[in-house]
């Protein structure tokens, strides 16, 4: 047995999140994807099943009531706040990250007030979330500015109406700063809005703590929901009265059956709300939460950072020098849980003739060889680590595969 296998056996044996891996449905493949789907939780099928069967096939109508359907979006919202360092009421689950990145952007530049025309925009973004802040600029009368992340602060002033920010990089694994950019948003007079798809579920957030006053999130990557599952809307209690969402519908009116002709919110988070809530998917996530019962954030955290230090030190062991770049940093304080590699240009002279190879071409292989991650164009193989079902020796076979694959 290596000396890198041999210490993954000794960390299996100490690590205290290792027996929730027999609370998913997994095979003998290294799954390191769960930074884009994670895996399903064995309750959930049995849920979904009852929730057709029974809520829907035999009560129908009444489950709207008597299975708890229409409070399902603020139930499950208060469900996920303790792992985003928020206390109840302040979450509302429902619709895609997309469309409530769009809510809480146009709602951060009407609380932000009169002569303050600038939206600013991680430079560095997932694409959806540019192409909203660009249309949500437009039908605000905001001029757009994209900026890299540690640049915000000097490019604060009394224009700015709105910031919108990832937590994690998605490409990079890159962690930035919540605390110290919400600070300097909010002391510029601005809102600053989170985007916590990368880092909810993986590591501690710290909504209440660092005043944030409104953040999104999916819910289908290291919360385990599923596919499409729905996304969460974070609105900070003291900020409440003040969120005015550009797109109210029924379910966040006072008086949802009223069936007022004027709109008026609805107290409290739930003015997050539009139509009506997607129940099958959103109880499925429901089920999926169960497995956090008993985890700390700050347990998966450690465990994160244990995973993702062993994987480089194994590629380091493994890989041949200069096949792979390492993008994600090396400091704790700057890293997700996720590690990304560029692949290097020397790799063509280890695949058949036809050019270099893509990080395509190379992730292929990986999962033709039993490792999952995916890859982000042209060059950058992305590999996901998810505390509470990826162990030390998942970590290690995934490096010697990759070295595998690359010599």
């Amino acid at each position: 047995m290596s000396e890198p296998a041999e210490r993954a056996r000794k960390l299996d044996a100490v690590d205290e999140l290792a027996g929730k891996r027999a609370e998913f449905v997994l095979d003998d493949v290294v799954y390191l994807d769960g930074n884009s789907l994670g895996a399903l939780p064995a309750v959930v099928p049995g849920r979904v099943e009852d929730v057709v069967r029974r809520q829907w096939g035999e009560l129908r109508i009444r489950s709207w009531e008597e299975s708890g359907w229409w409070t399902a979006p603020e139930r499950i919202g208060d469900r996920i706040a303790p792992l985003v360092g928020a206390a109840p009421g302040q979450i509302v689950v429902g619709d895609s990250t997309s469309v409530n990145v769009f809510k809480a952007v146009v709602g951060a530049v009407r609380m932000a007030g009169e002569g303050r025309d600038e939206l600013l925009v991680d430079a560095t973004t997932f694409p959806t979330d540019g192409y909203i802040a660009e249309s949500a600029a437009r039908m605000t009368g905001c001029t757009l500015r994209p900026v890299a992340p540690a640049d915000v602060p000097g490019a604060l002033d009394d224009r700015t109406a709105a910031v919108l920010l990832n937590h994690v990089d998605y490409r990079t694994g890159r962690l930035h700063d919540l605390p110290g950019l919400t600070a300097a948003v909010r002391a510029a007079g601005a809102v600053a809005v989170w985007d916590l798809c990368h880092s909810a579920g993986a590591l501690p957030v710290g909504l209440d703590e660092h005043g944030v006053d409104l953040a999104v999130g999916c819910t289908y990557k290291y919360l385990n929901g599923g596919p499409g599952s729905p996304a969460y809307l974070y609105v900070r209690r003291e900020v409440q009265d003040r969120f005015d969402s550009p797109l109210p519908g029924w379910n966040s009116h006072a008086e949802p059956f009223g069936m007022r002709s004027d709109f008026e919110a609805a107290p409290g988070a739930l003015r997050g709300r539009v139509g009506t809530p997607d129940i099958l998917s959103m109880l499925a996530l429901e089920a999926a939460l169960e497995v956090w019962d008993g985890v700390s954030v700050e347990a998966v955290r450690a465990k994160s950072l244990a995973l993702t230090d062993f994987f480089l030190e194994c590629v380091a062991a493994y890989v041949p020098e200069g096949r792979v770049e390492c993008l994600t940093p090396v400091a704790h304080g700057e890293r997700g849980s996720q590690i990304a590699l560029r692949c290097s240009p020397k790799l063509s002279t280890s695949f058949e003739q036809g050019g270099a190879p893509t990080a395509g071409d190379v992730m292929k292989r990986l999962i033709e060889r039993g490792v999952v991650g995916d890859f982000r164009a042209p060059d950058v193989l992305r590999f996901g680590f998810t505390p509470l079902y990826v162990g030390f020796a998942d970590v290690e076979r995934a490096a010697r595969v990759l070295a595998q694959t690359l010599a």
